[in-house]
């Protein structure tokens, strides 16, 4: 890289769609075209389905924003609800007509007045003479006597207008709306009906056919140009986990479904809704929605892809990938490539991402004034990231699980990798408390209501088999016979879980400066001692290679625990390997005191490993027991006799 301005002008973008689009980025190649913006695109999907963060709004940005022949250039509107909003379709009921049916008419009715408003603005600027049919003109006068008119900016969906629209639209159904554009006088023709609910499904179908026909007529079916593009997001702005606000959303799925059936090509629908909100709804008609679903996912790779275009698009096109990983960045951090260290310590989704390597960026150049970054700035970003993100968790999942801040302390400051058992045994400690301080919850905080619950939110992935798996890389919930889990690496530093058990680890025995410098000079006498030292020394690179080939053979053991295990009996070998042979008296070793303080280190690490509730379902009794069998033969042999060497058991 020539020099440091590229650093500077690195960035990969805003948290937020909105900002992201106002600052330009996402409109200057920051946007990563996936599976989901295609099918949005494409009309085959309605319902984009994804985790917060993990790209809906940048999609509906992306569709209102640009233009071209890739991009939708048909009428947009976009509906993102604000609380005034929220609270008027929660409240709306209609006597004769279960909540969930009340709410669809509303947004039925919403629909219906964006149709028509676009429609108005339409036919007048796109169709020559369009305006002067007797269908427009019918949908003009609705809109100016019920308080609608098109005069306003088309799409106008947010803030306290679409409240105000919703308030007199609820008011209208619940009593009447003005139809007398369309030849029907409410008072008169719908006196007879035999319920509230019913005289506003009448009212509605009176509307709703009017803007079907007024498509019809100015012949707009999508052949001639593209539809009208309905886009509804946010919702979880104005979401709590009460029926009230279940009813909202399942009456909007409702809703979209009989509008796009109704107005044909003329209108596409776009829902962009929280997967914890869309699959905590529960109503007859939810399989008839399957094939309209499309759920965001991100792999390592999509991540990595949606980094390098969005470094492209702020430090220039020319920024090579090698360029981005190898000079802006270190190649690698712990020993591990960077981008899959960055990526595999994110939950998948490009809010956390960005996060995570605008810190990387900030902290090497503003914080430290560097041109490129560092292995350092990484690992410094990555602790204010998970602690960020634990924190984010909890806000996240407020509303459907307020309690979840209150289950982190399970997790502090020991492994990352925890068995059902182990966790039974803190969860028991903490189950008063916890059904004290959230009695409404009390039948979702048992051990197994608690594993669901983390697993679902992606804080807890699960061993299956040599690997672990977390939610929405497998659809398999977590199954009763399984129990061993993995809190996810972007949130272990946050914890102080950065091993995957609570393992002290080995801390060298030799700092005499003559081992470092090499500089020593072996004695001549005492043969026999010396003879005897080498031996011992020997037993102990034997026992150090019996752990690691039994931590090979354990096949169930977790690789992680596996590999930290390998980490801290390798520290032991190095440890005795700087002594050469015949040099320990000379170095001023006491042999034996070193086997024993070493056979003190093996006895507990073993019972570190099975106080972790590592048994032998997952490998790790095994090893333990090795270990352990190995400390019993170094005592031993450090109190065996001159020249004895103590190895009287076999391997």
């Amino acid at each position: 890289m020539a020099d440091g301005r590229v650093l500077a002008q690195l960035h990969f973008g805003r948290e937020d769609a909105e900002r992201d689009v106002t600052e330009g980025l996402l409109l200057r190649g920051g946007f990563l075209p996936n599976a989901a913006y295609r099918g949005a695109l494409s009309g085959r999907k309605m319902l984009i389905i994804g985790r917060k963060g993990a790209g809906k709004s940048a999609i509906c940005m992306q569709l209102m924003a640009a233009d071209g022949a890739r991009a939708h250039n048909g009428g947009k509107v976009l509906v993102t609800p604000d609380e005034a909003a929220g609270e008027e379709i929660r409240r709306f009921e209609l006597q004769g007509l279960p909540g969930d049916s009340a709410k669809a008419l509303i947004w039925r009715y919403v629909f219906a007045v964006h149709a028509a408003r676009h429609i108005v603005a339409h036919a007048k600027g796109t169709h020559d003479g369009g305006n002067r049919l007797d269908s427009v003109k019918a949908l003009g006068r609705f809109l100016k006597q019920n308080g609608e008119s098109a005069d306003g900016v088309p799409g106008g969906g947010g803030g306290g207008r679409l409240g105000e629209r919703l308030a007199q639209g609820a008011r209208g159904l619940q009593t009447s709306l003005s139809l007398e554009a369309f030849g029907v006088k409410a008072s008169v023709d719908l006196a007879q009906s035999p319920s509230e609910g019913v005289r506003a499904a009448r009212q509605l179908e009176v509307v709703e056919q009017g803007v079907a026909r007024a498509f019809a007529d100015l012949g707009c079916d999508g052949d001639v140009h593209a539809p009208l593009l309905l886009m509804v997001d946010q919702l979880e702005q104005v979401w709590s986990a009460e029926p009230d606000s279940n009813s909202m959303v399942i009456g909007l799925l409702l809703a979209a479904k009989h509008a796009a059936s109704l107005y044909g090509r003329s209108v596409r629908f776009l829902l962009f809704l929280r997967a914890d909100i869309y699959d905590s709804l529960s109503f007859g008609e939810g399989d008839k929605f399957h094939g309209d679903e499309l759920r965001i996912g991100w792999t390592e790779q999509a991540l990595r892809d949606l980094a390098l275009a969005r470094a492209r698009a702020s430090a220039g096109a020319a920024l090579s990938e090698e360029q981005l990983w190898n000079e802006l960045f270190p190649e690698t951090v712990g020993g591990e490539e960077t981008a899959t260290y960055l990526f595999r310590r994110c939950l998948p989704r490009p809010r956390d991402a960005i996060q995570f390597l605008n810190a990387c960026q900030e902290t090497a150049w503003l914080e430290h004034g560097r041109d490129r970054i560092t292995e350092a700035d990484v690992e410094q970003a990555g602790r204010q990231f998970s602690a960020w993100k634990l924190k984010d968790l909890s806000s996240e999942y407020l509303v459907a699980h307020p309690f979840l801040k209150n289950l982190f302390p399970l997790f502090q400051n020991t492994g990352y990798a925890v068995t059902r058992a182990a966790l039974a045994g803190r969860f028991e400690a903490a189950a008063e408390s916890l059904h004290h301080d959230f009695p409404a919850y009390a039948h979702a905080l048992t051990l197994s209501g608690v594993i669901d619950v983390l697993y679902g939110v992606g804080f807890l992935g699960v061993r299956r088999g040599n690997g672990v798996v977390f939610a929405g890389a497998d659809d398999l919930p977590v199954q009763p016979h399984e129990t061993e889990f993995h809190i996810h690496a972007c949130f272990r530093a946050a914890l102080g879980a950065t091993s995957p058990f609570d393992l002290r680890p080995y801390e060298p025995q030799l700092a005499d400066a003559r081992i470092a410098s090499g500089s020593f000079s072996p004695e001549t006498s005492g043969f026999t001692a010396r003879n005897r030292d080498d031996r011992l020394l020997q037993q102990l690179g034997r026992s150090c290679h019996s752990i690691l080939a039994q931590v090979g053979r354990a096949v169930t053991l977790t690789p992680d625990v596996g590999d930290e295990i390998r980490r801290q009996i390798n520290r032991v070998l190095d440890d005795v390997n700087r002594i050469p042979p015949g040099a320990a008296s000379s170095m001023g070793v006491n042999v034996d005191e070193y086997l024993l303080a070493t056979a003190h280190y093996f006895s507990a690490l073993a019972a570190q490993l099975l106080a972790s509730g590592l048994d032998d379902t997952t490998g790790a009794g095994g090893v333990a027991h090795r270990i352990e069998e190995e400390a019993r033969r170094l005592r031993r042999a450090a109190g065996g006799s001159l020249g004895s060497s103590g190895n009287s058991s076999g391997p």
